[in-house]
């Protein structure tokens, strides 16, 4: 059997992007000692951001150190890391300033936005644009000179151009994710329709099989236990005879169930299904298989002559009197089986009566599967089916099987 694809819940969930390990990834340890490196290189030939602070000298290496530091929880720790980047870059002002500690800084604010939760997402760019406008309007509003709109421009590329970057990734990622997502839900919708069409065209088949092969199979061992248990010459002769017939029939319904399932000759037809117009036939086959037993069988059709019923509820129809038929001829006690056919324009009504209790002589085993059959087979049609023992008109005790199959569906359904 085709294994299913892997859905959603049977895997841990994880944070896309965050790495399953304990440790830093190797990106960020890459990125850590990336900016490290820089920024010591840049303090080692005494290039700064800065004039003279608070803190001259190797001061600035200490907010470049802890920034550092910072990048290897960008991944696994993203608000923590921004928050102590913030204090950080805070505290880089009160230095000479090192350009390696502001460009981690917004590695910081993107990885932030990517790898944090939907809140810090949606919320760490609102809150960057906000400071951007602030600290614009603020150092014009100070310093009263058009070269008071570069600290917005700054602070816009340090802390609101990163932030949008990482909603911009981190949407295309989401997007991704889901259709990944979709498309493993596809397939195991899929695999799905495929499995429960393989059980339905597999039950559908086991139905057609057990429909045209337990009344010949029946009647074979009705017949056959009559002749192993009667030490009679004729009685043995007629009984080998029904034997026989019940044995070409069942050959030829198997062919014709063969033909149902392999495609005939270049022009594609396979053999045409039964209907209710060979229903005499099965009487008529039933009569001789249960003549032995005191079985009489008759045929009540109060459908007009004219009616016509779409396939599938012709083969049901006639798939369910078979299968009552077969299943009197197993069980029922000597008397007569009636077959009642009553149809309107709305639905055909399928009736068979035939006398019950307990029954002398040879019977054939049953299992059960006939009932399972009909009854699915209706159900298939949106029909109604009952079956099972009623008291009927004298008294006595009947096995009713009743069939509603709705001729307007079934027609749709055609």
């Amino acid at each position: 059997m085709i294994a299913s694809p892997r859905s959603a819940a049977s895997v841990p969930p994880r944070r896309p992007g965050s790495s399953p390990s304990r440790g830093p990834h190797r990106v960020d340890v890459l990125i850590a000692l990336s900016g490290l490196a820089g920024g010591i290189a840049l303090w080692a030939v005494g290039l700064h951001t800065q004039g003279g602070r608070l803190l001259p000298g190797a001061w600035v290496l200490l907010p470049l150190a802890v920034m550092a530091g910072v990048e290897l929880l960008r991944r696994s720790a993203p608000q923590t890391a921004l928050v102590v980047g913030t204090l950080a870059l805070v505290a880089d002002q009160f230095t000479r300033g090192s350009l390696a500690t502001v460009v981690m800084f917004t590695d910081v604010i993107y990885a932030a936005v990517l790898y944090g939760t939907p809140a810090s997402a949606r919320r760490i760019p609102w809150t960057a644009g906000l400071i951007t406008v602030a600290v614009t309007i603020g150092s014009v509003t100070w310093l009263r000179t058009p070269e008071a709109l570069l600290l917005g421009v700054v602070t816009a590329l340090v802390g609101f151009f990163p932030a949008s970057t990482g909603v911009l990734v981190r949407n295309h990622r989401d997007a991704a994710e889901s259709a990944r997502l979709r498309a493993e839900q596809t397939a195991l919708l899929a695999e799905m329709d495929r499995t429960q069409a393989v059980a339905a065209e597999r039950a559908r088949m086991a139905r057609e099989l057990h429909d045209m092969v337990a009344n010949h199979l029946s009647a074979i061992a009705i017949h056959s236990t009559a002749a192993l248990s009667l030490d009679d010459e004729r009685t043995t002769r007629d009984a080998l005879g029904v034997i026989r017939e019940n044995s070409v029939e069942g050959l030829a319904e198997m062919r014709r169930l063969i033909g149902l399932l392999r495609e005939r000759g270049d022009t594609g037809t396979v053999s045409a299904a039964p209907t209710l117009r060979a229903v005499d036939t099965l009487l008529e086959q039933a009569r001789t298989n249960g003549a032995s037993s005191g079985l009489r069988f008759t045929l009540d059709d109060r459908r007009g002559e004219d009616v016509a019923l779409p396939a599938p509820i012709d083969l049901a129809a006639y798939r369910i009197i078979q299968e009552s038929l077969t299943n009197a001829l197993k069980h029922a006690v000597p008397g007569t089986t009636t077959v009642e056919l009553d149809g309107s324009e709305r639905a055909l009504t399928v009736r068979i009566r035939s006398p019950f209790g307990d029954r002398p002589g040879p019977r054939a085993p049953g299992s059960g599967a006939g009932l399972i059959g009909m009854r699915e087979r209706v159900e298939l049609l949106d029909g109604a089916f009952e079956a099972g023992p009623v008291t009927g008109a004298d008294g006595g005790k009947i096995w009713l099987v009743r069939a509603e199959l709705p001729v307007v569906e079934g027609r749709e359904r055609a």
